[in-house]
């Protein structure tokens, strides 16, 4: 189900959509999230042919061992998708903080 581009680190993922078409997805990210006090891998995935006005793609994952056969399921309720949405969206917001500390920490050295 994974086309990957680099090694064995997974950069792309090939959805096949309903109507039989695929579409390939950039990983934006995979990352952790305790859902019902059971810790689960999550994908969070951005067509590559995306606006900035697309929708980012949440799947739980898993087989992450082997780039070439990753298993990934839907996820079917919405609260277990609000709970992936707001671990990612606070994921990026760390990022951003650590990303202004470290410009912050350049510019003092400079």
């Amino acid at each position: 189900m994974a086309d990957k581009k680099k090694d064995k680190k997974i950069d792309t993922v090939t959805l096949e959509l309903e109507n039989g078409e695929e579409m390939t997805c950039d990983v934006i990210s995979i990352f952790p999230v305790n859902v019902n006090n059971k810790e689960q891998m999550y994908i969070a995935l951005l067509d590559e042919n995306a606006d900035e006005d697309s929708d980012i793609f949440f799947y739980r994952a898993s087989n992450l061992e082997d780039p070439d056969d990753i298993q990934l399921d839907d996820i079917e309720s919405d609260e277990e998708f609000e709970i992936v949405a707001d671990a990612f969206d606070e994921m990026l917001d760390d990022e951003e903080l650590n990303e202004m500390l470290d410009d912050l920490e350049d510019d003092e050295e400079e």
